[in-house]
């Protein structure tokens, strides 16, 4: 499948618009847990570099879920409870993805966000980016429906663990794995966002969201709820926001700086094996937390503002 690796370099693996918009879908598996919704509106809140196009509902199946497809629709569900929180409300298409994992690395299954991925895929005169936040299986299933597509896309993935680490899989990628294997090995441009050591240092506690996100109009009030509900007892707690971290490289790659490695092997012992003779794929070493909180907090800021009624001279 991946003929035409020896073409994909570091230089243009990287490459991206200088200033202005990139184009973008998320496919997130929103109800899972609570970091993909502050991803989702850091998204909406940063139109000045992201042209988010649709939202797409992404399976995963664990306590909070019967099954992937039932994951699916929750997520489904909850893009909509977000998009509802924002002022003025986004027009945009929210899809509903894979009711179940791929059965094979071989076979896609079909849903109206993959059908819905390689149109605009194959449609837009600017390459896509693909930001996927859970397990990857929507867009796995498009790559593998339209192979044609890896030349007009750039996967953002938060799913595995560093190249060095071991072991590699982390939830994203043990819900899918086959799904994993099909973005590592298919040559389409990839930003590999690792979970270990990496966004986990996207930590924030529950006295931050208060005086940052709270009150911040009704999309600040939704998020500081959520974050509230994640601990019965905050007392000493930090969470991380890891799926901030794909956003955030797409706001500013300079917070999420990358390097270019041979795209590694997932093994079936969820462990990582090297090839000096793959392709290349970025992978992200570290985030700028606080670069990243600042300029979140600072748009949150933004929609307070806008909220407020105008006063002065009738």
């Amino acid at each position: 499948m991946a003929d035409n690796l020896a073409s994909i370099d570091a230089a243009s693996l990287a490459q991206r618009p200088s200033g202005g918009a990139v184009r973008a879908v998320i496919d997130t598996d929103a109800a899972n847990e609570i970091d993909d919704q502050f991803a989702v509106a850091y998204a909406l809140l940063s139109p000045e570099r992201i042209e988010v196009e649709a939202l797409y509902a992404a399976p995963f199946h664990n306590d909070h879920s019967t099954g992937p497809g039932d994951g699916m629709r929750q997520s489904y569900e909850e893009l909509h409870r977000v998009l509802a929180c924002l002022d003025p409300q986004p027009e945009l298409p929210i899809l509903e993805g894979a009711g179940s994992w791929l059965p094979a690395p071989d076979q896609p299954v079909a849903s109206p966000a993959g059908e819905d991925l390689v149109g605009r895929a194959l449609d837009g005169a600017a390459p896509l980016h693909v930001v996927a936040l859970g397990a990857p299986t929507n867009v796995a299933a498009a790559i593998l429906a339209a192979p044609e597509i890896r030349d007009r896309i750039m996967v953002v993935w938060l799913g595995g663990n560093p190249s060095t680490w071991h072991p590699a899989v982390e939830f994203n990628v043990s819900q899918d794995p086959h799904a994993a294997r099909v973005l590592l090995d298919s040559g389409v441009r990839l930003v590999h966002v690792p979970c270990r050591s990496v966004t986990e240092q996207l930590l924030t506690t529950q006295p931050e969201i208060e005086r940052y996100v709270r009150g911040r109009g009704a999309i600040g009030e939704y998020l500081a709820e959520l974050y509230d509900a994640a601990f019965a007892d905050h007392f000493g707690r930090s969470r991380s926001l890891w799926d901030l971290g794909p956003v955030a490289w797409l706001v500013n790659p300079e917070w999420v700086p990358t390097v270019a490695v041979h795209s590694p092997l997932l093994t079936d012992q969820g462990t990582w094996s090297h090839d000096p003779f793959r392709h290349l794929i970025l992978e992200v070493r570290s985030v700028e937390r606080d670069a990243i909180f600042t300029d979140l907090f600072r748009k949150l800021d933004q929609v307070s503002m806008a909220a407020q009624p105008a006063t002065g001279a009738r």
